[in-house]
């Protein structure tokens, strides 16, 4: 054979095996890092990937990873001491709160959230969503030292709803859900006032552990992943499932011990955005409080008032409260639920 037909066939055959590999990487690719209704195989049919966690439907319309039911509420009451006089999985949380100035104004110099960012003494990102690595503990006691006070006195779930130590979060939930849900097992949604209370102490520290931000502390700081909204409209199906599953970087709740406010209330900042009812005049009722696990600003002063009652996103959840029970009075019976586990076919219709 003439040499330059042998080079030929020699180019022709390495450009062959070039297309296959690449078409062979690009079919890996699909399945791994785009979203579900983007991934198809090499002759076109679908290919549906393996789910990082097992997964169960709640209520029809939210999930929890139902890798493990937890512990049970009365085993960690006992090990933890600080129920107080609450129900079973709680923590009565009672002291002086740090008061901002009765008429509410945004970005008011006098709040105690625009104080305290004035002693960041390391900014991460100074533009919204703003992140602090540290506050001069020094500076804030001496700003805040005159700032007026009110009473706090109420019951906090110790962990995120549905507040089992070693369970995940329920997520997938809008404020209406997330009230009702509240509601079946006797108690309510906390007031943003609580929830803050509750995460920065009498100090009002800025982060639930003290001055200094830590991912090693908290669920946060994760990298953030673009979402696909499509699969996450029909909220029952498969593909939504997959898609949170794609997305979800939080962990069980107390996997992170040292995340663990003042009063023993844990994951307050990080892992699940938890609504809570508003205290102001005007707005929406539906207050988001905490953050998540991505890099947002997962302080204890901060509240996102922006989305009403009827928004649902793939990173919210909940925690719920309870008034503190009168002296001499037993607290209310609390009904905890355990949803069936629920088993979603691939194949199934979801339109």
């Amino acid at each position: 054979m003439p040499r330059s037909v042998s080079f030929r066939v020699l180019i022709a055959a390495c450009f062959t095996l070039g297309v296959t590999a690449l078409g062979a990487f690009v079919v890996r690719l699909h399945a791994s890092d785009l979203p579900l209704d983007l991934v198809a195989g090499a002759a076109g049919e679908r290919i549906a990937p393996k789910p990082q966690h097992e997964w169960r439907l709640v209520d029809g319309k939210h999930w929890q990873i139902s890798d493990a039911e937890g512990e049970d509420p009365e085993v960690t009451d006992r090990a933890e001491g600080n129920r107080g006089g609450c129900g079973p999985g709680m923590i009565e949380v009672r002291g002086n709160m740090k008061a901002d100035p009765p008429k509410h104004i945004m970005f008011d110099p006098k709040s105690a959230e625009e104080m305290q960012k004035t002693t960041c003494t390391d900014w991460i990102q100074k533009e919204y969503p703003e992140r602090c690595a540290s506050f001069d503990r020094a500076a804030w006691l001496d700003k805040s030292k005159d700032m007026p006070t009110k009473p706090m006195h109420f019951c906090m779930d110790r962990f995120e709803f549905p507040n089992r130590k070693g369970a995940y979060p329920v997520i997938f939930i809008n404020w209406n859900e997330a009230k009702g849900m509240c509601a079946r097992q006797n108690k309510r949604l906390c007031t943003e006032d609580e929830w803050t209370f509750a995460c920065e102490g009498e100090e009002a520290t800025p982060y639930p552990y003290g001055y200094e931000r830590s991912p090693d502390k908290c669920p946060i700081d994760k990298k953030w992943r673009a979402f696909n909204e499509k699969p996450l409209k029909k909220r029952d199906s498969y593909e939504a499932m997959m898609e949170l599953d794609r997305l979800w970087q939080g962990t069980p709740s107390g996997g992170s011990p040292g995340c663990k406010s003042p009063f023993g209330v844990y994951d307050m900042t990080g892992n699940v955005d938890e609504w809570t009812v508003t205290v102001r005049e005007g707005g929406n009722q539906s207050i988001l409080k905490g953050g998540y696990w991505g890099p947002v600003r997962t302080r204890c002063r901060p509240a996102t008032r922006s989305h009403d009652e009827n928004h649902v996103f793939y990173q919210q959840g909940l925690r719920c409260c309870t008034d503190a029970p009168a002296p001499g009075t037993a607290p209310a019976a609390v009904e905890y639920e355990s949803p069936p586990p629920t088993s979603l076919d691939p194949s199934r219709p979801t339109h």
